[in-house]
């Protein structure tokens, strides 16, 4: 059975991290500086990574290439399976022409561009993390920013940046419950926590996305709805998460902030909507000629809807064409808050033990991997989730069966190397993970002793930057975090949320959610141009995450849970 050794290069932990990094540090250099398509610096990154794992950590060839299968596996499903039903959903709007007055609806309720952005990508993308998570936010955001007029690339970097406040309870608190789980600490403890250290991501956020859309000047003029915003949402995320329950956490947080901007665009308005609307649409027409962007029409998502047209906005026109996202909330919500519904489902999940690599390889610890078992929810993936959602649609909407199926393998066609990407990057995580690259960058990392504290953060983000998962993050890093705390005198709980806060910010950098995002907006294989614009901004939030996890870490007591 193969156990890692944490230390294999020269018996040297330090020189096993950098090693260990290589296939991370081949990723982004290929993707950010080579300027590589996704797909081939992923398969890039993947080869390294079985190469460390045989070469320097001594890890039998099979189980190398195995583990690289399962997490692909893994990658196409649940992970690409969701992206895939969530595009095809929106697709169903679109054939059915219900996705014209859904453009018109959004003008009603705010007409500039940087409030829809508001609306939209953080209020609206946050409860679609509530209830689904994994990539669906970014996917039908993004080609909702394109039907209002925003260029491709505004529009991917608007989205992913939105997709980070409610990660950390994204998925009815799925990451948190995954730490809980793992450490043996009450994920309401682990939730309270958290809820002090992403809301004041979520206070700035807002305001980061005005800038996205119109730079300075637009700050300068939509200031007090992107606070309005941003404050609603951080004030709900820290009550809910610290006193009424983290499991809902996001779902209140999300419908208190999209409240208070619609109350407050009653008294107040932002000015010179038509000049960005102007700004936007020209910038389109560049970006698209740069890029090589798709256009409507073309085999990528559809980013545009029919021509607005003079026929009126009814009452019944409006709620037509938010249908599939009421069925989106109303199926989530039984699903996942319904406790009967969630039983039923769960049960349905098969636990397949991956031939020929479970039970051979073993944790740093000496334990049993369970990684090696590879879950299989066919029924109770937000994936199959949201294809329960298609079909209802497509009822809904009354677009004939044959379009409906049609729809679905044009956008099988569009994904297709967005499942390379993804499986490719997800088989790399898994190598990384059970050959003991990632552990051993990890525990390096902890040493720094009571310095931790400013960078537990980095762990989480380096977790979901590599898997595209805070879930994930939190399975890799909590239990070391807890050990680390204990070692350096650190409060286990802060450190564990750290983790999880800290992966919120790497998710709009991972090659999986920049895979996702490029393809929802059409620049499938300029994902290099969105990871350059993108991270700069998940740095700074890093940054802002790991001085307030220092300063908590001295704080008084009364400032923690």
């Amino acid at each position: 059975m193969y156990r890692p050794d944490l230390s294999p290069v020269a018996d040297s932990l330090a020189l096993s991290a950098l090693v260990g990094a290589a296939p991370l540090l081949t990723l982004f250099v290929l993707l950010g500086g080579l300027r590589l398509k996704a797909h081939w610096a992923g398969l890039a990154a993947l080869a390294v990574s079985v190469v460390v794992a045989v070469w320097a950590y001594g890890m039998p060839a099979d189980l190398a290439l195995l583990a690289g299968a399962e997490g692909a596996a893994f990658g196409l499903f649940p992970i690409m399976w969701i992206v895939l039903a969530a595009l095809w959903v929106h697709q169903l709007t679109v054939v059915s022409g219900r996705f014209a007055d859904l453009r018109r609806a959004f003008r009603l309720v705010g007409d500039d561009p940087r409030v829809q952005a508001l609306i939209i990508a953080f209020c609206f993308g946050a409860l679609l993390e509530a209830l689904a998570g994994f990539g669906a936010p970014v996917a039908i955001t993004g080609v909702m920013l394109m039907s209002l007029g925003f260029s491709p690339v505004r529009a991917a970097v608007t989205v992913l940046v939105a997709n980070t406040a409610p990660v950390a309870f994204g998925a009815i608190a799925t990451p948190i419950i995954t730490a809980g789980s793992l450490t043996g600490i009450d994920p309401e403890r682990i939730g309270a926590y958290v809820g002090r250290q992403t809301p004041l991501l979520a206070l700035f956020v807002p305001l980061l996305l005005v800038v996205l859309v119109d730079g300075v000047r637009g700050l300068r003029q939509t200031w007090p709805v992107a606070l309005v915003c941003g404050g609603a949402f951080a004030v709900a995320q820290f009550v809910s998460a610290n006193w009424i329950s983290v499991e809902l956490t996001d779902i209140i947080a999300s419908l208190v902030a999209l409240a208070a901007v619609v109350a407050f665009l009653r008294v107040w308005q932002p000015r010179e909507g038509e000049r960005v609307r102007e700004d936007l649409r020209r910038a389109a027409e560049r970006e698209r000629r740069e890029t090589g962007a798709a256009r409507p029409g073309e085999p990528a998502p559809e980013a545009a809807s029919p021509a607005d047209g003079a026929e009126p906005v009814t009452t019944p026109r409006i709620l037509a064409a938010f249908t599939p996202y009421l069925i989106i909330i109303a199926v989530f919500s039984v699903a996942k808050l319904w406790a009967p519904a969630e039983r039923f489902l769960a049960a349905r999940e098969v636990s397949v033990r991956w031939p020929g690599l479970d039970g051979q390889v073993l944790t740093a610890a000496g334990e049993r991997s369970g990684t090696t078992v590879y879950a299989l929810p066919w029924l109770s993936s937000p994936g199959s989730l949201l294809v329960l959602c298609g079909v209802l649609v497509a009822v809904a909407h009354r677009v004939r069966p044959a379009d409906a199926v049609r729809e679905f393998g044009r956008t099988v066609l569009t994904l297709r190397w967005a499942l390379l990407t993804v499986a490719s990057v997800l088989a790399l995580a898994y190598v990384m993970n059970l050959s003991g690259q990632t552990i051993t960058i990890g525990t390096w990392i902890a040493g720094a002793g009571a310095a931790f504290a400013f960078l537990s953060p980095l762990l989480g983000w380096l977790g979901t930057a590599v898997t595209g998962s805070d879930t994930s993050a939190n399975a890799l890093f909590a239990t070391l975090q807890q050990t680390a705390a204990g070692r350096a005198g650190l409060d286990p709980i802060l450190l564990v949320a750290a983790n999880t806060s800290g992966g919120v910010v790497g998710k709009m950098i991972s090659p999986q959610n920049l895979t996702i995002a490029a393809t929802a907006v059409g620049l499938l294989g300029k994902e290099a141009v969105l990871f350059r614009k993108a991270i700069a901004w998940s740095l700074g939030l890093l940054l802002a995450i790991c001085l307030l996890v220092l300063l908590q870490s001295h704080a008084p007591a009364w400032m923690l849970p």
